[in-house]
């Protein structure tokens, strides 16, 4: 089960599947509350995205992200034994066991899917819209600590898919454009640039060790694209302040000091099972395209929760941007949805 590398010969509607074998799996499920998903459980609801492609209002085409742990191979194999209208096939293309095989799935997807289900966190997520350009995304929680993608049932996340794949749902009316954050560091270790979906912040540490963040007083400031009390880590910190929707143009800056010598002060789910108390020296709202500036003798760029990249003896610039991937609300895709989708009568 091959895709030949374009739209399928059928020119049927496509739906991309993406699962990440390694997503949910950082020290923060064993040091705190975060939730587990393990391949068994990922395996199924993929299982569940393919059969919810029946609800599309044509026939709709599968086709799967292969990974190391053969989690899409099994998927689309057993999709493909049970038979069904549309067809499973697997990407072919080089498996390399990191993230760039969800960039080079996400490329091949912006091609030839109309929408694209992704199964993981929100590095999976930010993977993938390096990539999809404005290929509909619906993004299921598989991950550690996620803001961006949601706790959905696969088959309704599939569902979601199919309709938009296949127009019963119109796109322009049940997606959002979501920010991104972008860090541009100029230091003694050269130059460059970090993207993050959700969350970018600088700690004050001076390696990156394990890839999860579990001490937010670490946290000198940095940007987010979102801000809810009800989310975890920075986006959950500036919503106690300053609440943004995902859809919203620009985003919201923050600067950190001691809690003991701050004026304000936020309590926010920083980590999952823990909440902390951090001083706020600033927080204002970013337009689309602003910068706030950091310089620092050593630290960590982080992006959606996860240590990125050291820094020393840099300048270091959060910028917001409206350029994200286009994410489905899936609630909005059932009730958009055209009524004889789901209800039909005998003539």
């Amino acid at each position: 089960m091959t895709d030949p590398g374009r739209r399928p010969r059928s020119d049927r509607p496509a739906v991309g599947l993406i699962v990440n074998p390694a997503a949910g799996r950082d020290i923060r499920r064993l040091t705190g509350g975060a939730s587990v998903s393990d391949n068994y459980a990922k395996r199924r609801i993929g299982e569940c995205v393919l059969s919810g492609l029946a609800l599309g209002r044509d026939p709709v085409d599968a086709l799967v992200m292969p990974d190391r742990a053969e989690l899409g191979q099994r998927i689309a194999e057993d999709a493909d034994a049970d038979g069904g209208d549309g067809s499973v096939r697997t990407l072919e293309m080089p498996i390399t066991g990191t993230f760039e095989d969800t960039r080079r799935a996400a490329r091949r997807f912006a091609e030839v899917a109309d929408a694209v289900v992704v199964l993981g966190g929100d590095g999976t997520t930010r993977d993938v819209s390096t990539a999809i350009g404005d290929v509909p995304v619906v993004a299921v929680s598989t991950g550690t600590n996620n803001v961006v993608p949601t706790p959905v049932d696969g088959t309704v996340a599939g569902g979601a898919a199919a309709l938009v794949a296949t127009g019963a749902a119109d796109p322009a009316a049940t997606t959002r454009r979501h920010g991104t954050v972008r860090a541009t560091i100029d230091g003694a270790a050269g130059a460059g640039t970090v993207r993050g979906l959700a969350t970018m912040g600088l700690l004050d540490r001076q390696f990156v060790g394990t890839r999860a963040i579990l001490d937010a007083s670490e946290f000198v400031g940095g940007a987010v694209s979102r801000a809810s009390p009800a989310e975890i880590g920075l986006s959950g910190v500036a919503g106690g302040l300053l609440p943004t929707r995902p859809d919203d143009s620009g985003g919201v800056g923050l600067r950190f000091e001691s809690a003991d010598a701050a004026d304000r002060r936020v309590r926010a789910i920083t980590v999952p099972g823990v909440v902390s108390e951090l001083g706020v020296a600033d927080c204002r709202r970013l337009e689309a395209g602003e910068s706030l500036s950091f310089a620092v003798d050593r630290g960590v760029v982080t992006a959606d929760g996860e240590r990125e990249r050291e820094v020393s003896d840099a300048t270091v610039a959060f910028e917001v941007r409206d350029d994200g991937p286009r994410l489905v609300d899936v609630e909005a895709a059932f009730e958009a949805a055209d009524a004889d989708v789901f209800a039909t009568e005998r003539a």
